[in-house]
């Protein structure tokens, strides 16, 4: 079941944000990742938080003179910026940033799971792959952030535990989209059984079931860490003119440019998630709506979670992830 012709329209056409860097505190003394934060949101999220006077790690492949550029932006910053090397295709890249980041620091506020990938697939139909021989939408956007997080979860904890960290301060921000919506899998959200898509999906297809992945994760992990002070935060972040849709076909990416949004909207979405007052241990997991509101997903999908009278999906879908990463966490 699709989502209601309401939220179709608020998501595709949101109000103006109502949180934008304006209510972000200052941020001294705190401590952020930014994956993917070279281009688009990411950056502009870096932006902001560093602006604030943040530590802020810019978590990528490469840094492409990123922080020289965010600093010239920004000059008046008594914040600081930090490359580190992370590729969310290759598990092995997500244990070594993991483990350079916990090597120098002793406290992370909130970790924000910004980077994604929308792929076709190559020449002949051949599906991408990932270091570890995964569908690449699937680990960059889920089985990646998952590791990632799963090894920065015990710091989180330890930030969240300290007399100095504010009150439901601790987040974790899960990436999700529209895309969830309109194209997962009918009744159960994702087939636990066809994620090697031996059965095979058409790329927008698989691109839906990551990011049903990715919500998931903030639904879930709430569930199990929130007495612990950590929030999970999913969020549609919204359409956004970013590199999102850089391997898609030149018409699409022209008709996209139209529709969409400046990243800058898309940072507000996710800086309402990690420091919006709304957002407490007794609504852990809510969706969040660009351009940074309280939303619901679709029903279909939020019965297909229930443990009761649904297939217990982000539970399911946790357990696999973490039979997945074992080996890497």
């Amino acid at each position: 079941m699709p989502p209601t012709l309401w939220s179709l329209w608020t998501q595709c056409y949101p109000p103006a944000p109502q949180f934008t860097d304006k209510d972000v505190p200052d941020l001294t003394g705190k401590v952020y990742i930014v994956t993917g934060a070279t281009s688009g949101v990411g950056k502009e999220l870096a932006r902001i938080l560093y602006a604030k006077n943040a530590k802020v790690y810019i978590a990528a492949r490469e840094e492409k003179g990123t922080i020289s550029k965010i600093e010239q932006l920004e000059p008046s910053s008594n914040g600081s910026l930090v490359f580190l090397k992370l590729d969310l295709a290759d598990l092995r890249s997500v244990k070594a940033a993991a483990e350079s980041f916990l090597a120098a620091e002793t406290q992370l506020n909130v970790l924000f799971n910004n980077a994604g990938i929308m792929t076709n697939d190559g020449k002949n139909g051949v599906v991408n792959k990932s270091a570890q021989g995964y569908e690449e939408q699937l680990v960059v956007n889920a089985l990646g952030p998952f590791l990632f997080t799963k090894l920065l979860t015990p710091l989180l904890q330890a930030t969240a535990a300290k007399k100095s960290t504010w009150t439901n301060e601790v987040r974790v921000i899960f990436i999700s989209s529209f895309g969830a919506e309109m194209y997962h899998e009918k009744r159960v959200g994702i087939d636990m059984e066809n994620l090697d898509y031996h059965h095979p999906k058409a790329p927008m297809e698989r691109y839906a079931i990551s990011k049903v992945g990715a919500w998931t994760y903030g639904v879930e992990f709430s569930r199990r860490f929130k007495v612990e002070g950590v929030i999970g935060v999913p969020a549609n972040p919204g359409n956004l003119r970013s590199d999102l849709f850089s391997q898609q076909g030149i018409l699409l990416r022209l008709q996209m440019a139209l529709m969409h949004y400046p990243p800058v909207k898309g940072a507000y979405t996710e800086l309402y998630a990690a420091f919006s007052p709304d957002i407490t241990q007794g609504n852990a997991g809510t969706y969040i709506f660009p351009f940074g509101r309280m939303g619901e997903i679709c029903k279909e999908l939020q019965d297909a979670a229930e443990p009761d009278g649904g297939v217990d999906l982000a539970r399911k879908f946790w357990e696999w992830s973490e039979k997945q990463v074992e080996k890497f966490a």
